[in-house]
């Protein structure tokens, strides 16, 4: 690439453009030159914005972008992404403000609670809660809610019906959250405890999980919830065309 050229690009929905990653210069000299030349001539063709997405092995072209009024927007384990303004004011959209967690009720025919209690947590005091966790990128709900149950207490599990959520601020690094509570049916019973995150795993009778000084206040509530609320079910609506992007909840 000659200094002079400017920087490959696409246009975004915002009225800017996207850098090419995969063709950024590796010399930082030459990166400074083609930067200068493409925002004046991004800017000349009326575009409101820049956004350039640094991966990790060109990291050294970070403290140039800084330099040329970038700064950053999210960043990922292999890569940073950065934006610019060339009009005052340019609307850029907000990365993701949420983390997505799923607990699962798991109530057997005995009227037993599946309980753990975390091996990482911010007392020695036990207290017991619902196996669960965080959704990975690109996880359905139900898929998650199965996968953390099994992970967590060896237990097999079928997803009836997602009964209630909550939302709340000041989680990890400053984001927000959102719990989603699952009625689950179990299909095997014995516990293969998760050693590593849970310190114990077992079934609990439902009337002595409620009793207990050890669970608090919002587990019993939302385990109230998913044995008297008959929940929204898994439905697919016409129109939007993979399943594997989309999942839908409604009333039964």
């Amino acid at each position: 690439m000659r200094s002079a050229d400017t920087l490959a690009s696409s246009p975004d929905q915002f009225g800017g453009v996207i850098v090419d990653s995969d063709q950024l210069p590796a010399d930082v000299a030459e990166f400074e030159a083609a930067l200068a030349h493409s925002l004046q001539t991004w800017t000349s063709a009326g575009h409101r914005l820049v956004w350039l997405d640094v991966p990790l092995a060109r990291a050294a072209l970070i403290p140039v972008a800084a330099a040329a009024g970038f700064f950053f927007h999210h960043s990922n384990e292999s890569d940073v992404m950065m934006v610019r303004r060339l009009v005052d004011g340019a609307f850029i959209p907000t990365h993701a403000t949420h983390f997505i967690g799923v607990g699962g009720v798991v109530l057997n025919e005995r009227q037993e609670l599946l309980v753990v209690c975390e091996r990482h947590r911010r007392t020695s005091r036990p207290y017991y809660k619902l196996p669960g966790g965080a959704l990975q990128p690109g996880e359905h709900l139900i898929d998650a809610v199965l996968r953390e149950v099994l992970e967590e207490t060896g237990v097999q599990v079928k997803f009836e019906a997602l009964v209630c959520f909550r939302h709340w601020h000041g989680y990890r690094y400053g984001k927000s959250d959102i719990y989603f509570v699952c009625r689950l049916s179990p299909l095997s019973h014995d516990v293969t405890m998760q050693a590593e995150e849970i310190e114990e795993c077992f079934w609990m009778p439902v009337a002595e999980y409620f009793e207990s000084d050890l669970v608090s206040a919002f587990n019993k509530r939302i385990v109230r919830a998913a044995l008297d609320s008959p929940g929204v079910i898994p439905e697919w609506i016409d129109g939007y065309a993979d399943p594997a992007r989309y999942e839908f909840f409604m009333p039964p």
